[in-house]
């Protein structure tokens, strides 16, 4: 069934390089969109054609600034405003998925907060890539495609032919991804545990399993200052493992994160392009490889457009 609604895929200014190589993928234009910056910061985005009852693909990573968010709420908006018949927020990384419980008294929970602020701007539907918590899905009203970057990341472990292969999860928290990655790769799971002291700060981590003479992959949805990966990394090398390599699907890479990975004991550091890298010069990025999210994305986007079923992309 072909719909008769047309297609058309715009980006905020955060993505758009990850949204050309979806146009690319899908064999389409990237819709034509601006941004008015006032001199106090304030902006508009506009949309330079007509969405009239198309159906609206807006891509955007909400990684901070607070504006990469922000911005794509005025896109829903504005979309919605020019009569788009159906707006989806393609979200490659969902920003602020870690504040996603009460993890102690008198906090927020802005995880749910931003699915309000979506529903609000007019938005019809979400598709995002591993986000921090699954049960996140359950904070919208509306369809949310979740979409999983072990589609790019189990092939490629697989295509190394790794001897003596164990997957690792940093915490504990990752020791269902950790699992689904090794049931896969059929291999088996380490676990490290660790004990924060404050947040951004690691206190001491222990491995649970065996990891003497392995080649330890750790797996997991995002790495911020890179270090918790680093010391479980360190640690893993301590314990007598013959490598060690990591495997995370968002590079937020913030502070020293740079520095810690190319200092560290890791090898290979294997992340997708859901947060694009630094250009900075000065930053290491030898052990990076890069994996890109953007024909599965496109793949996506074409189905949910068509009514087709995506659940044959899911390898799990």
């Amino acid at each position: 069934m072909h719909n008769e609604h047309k297609i058309k895929l715009f980006t905020c200014r955060a993505s758009k390089d990850f949204a050309e190589k979806v146009a690319k993928a899908m064999n389409i234009e990237l819709g034509a969109s601006d941004v008015l910056v006032f001199s106090d910061g304030e902006f508009q985005p506009s949309f330079n054609e007509s969405v009239r009852g198309a159906t609206v693909f807006i891509v955007q990573s909400t990684f901070p600034p607070v504006e990469n968010l922000f911005e794509l709420l005025l896109m829903i908006d504005a979309a919605k405003r020019a009569s788009a018949h159906k707006v989806i927020a393609v979200m490659p990384y969902f920003g602020w998925a870690r504040q996603d419980r009460k993890d102690k008294p008198r906090v927020s929970i802005g995880a749910k907060l931003v699915a309000n602020m979506l529903h609000a701007a007019g938005c019809d539907r979400v598709m995002t890539c591993d986000l921090h918590a699954d049960q996140i899905q359950g904070f919208f009203d509306f369809p949310v495609d979740h979409i999983y970057a072990s589609a790019v990341f189990l092939p490629y472990l697989k295509s190394m032919n790794i001897e003596n292969l164990a997957i690792a999860a940093p915490d504990m928290g990752g020791a269902k991804r950790a699992n689904a990655y090794a049931r896969y790769l059929q291999c088996p799971v380490i676990i490290c545990h660790k004990s924060r002291e404050k947040a951004n700060v690691v206190g001491s981590i222990t491995a649970i399993g065996e990891v003497e003479g392995k080649n330890v992959v750790i797996v997991d949805d995002m790495i911020d200052t890179a270090g918790t990966l680093v010391k479980a990394a360190n640690v893993l090398k301590e314990m007598g493992a013959a490598s060690v390599r990591a495997c995370a699907t968002h590079p937020v890479f913030s502070g020293p994160a740079y520095e810690r990975i190319a200092d560290s004991a890791l090898e290979e550091v294997i992340i997708s392009d859901t947060i694009p890298l630094t250009n900075d010069p000065s930053k290491d990025t030898s052990k990076i490889t890069v994996l890109s999210m953007t024909e599965i994305f496109a793949d996506i986007i074409e189905k949910v457009y068509n009514y087709e079923p995506i659940s044959p992309n899911f390898i799990n």
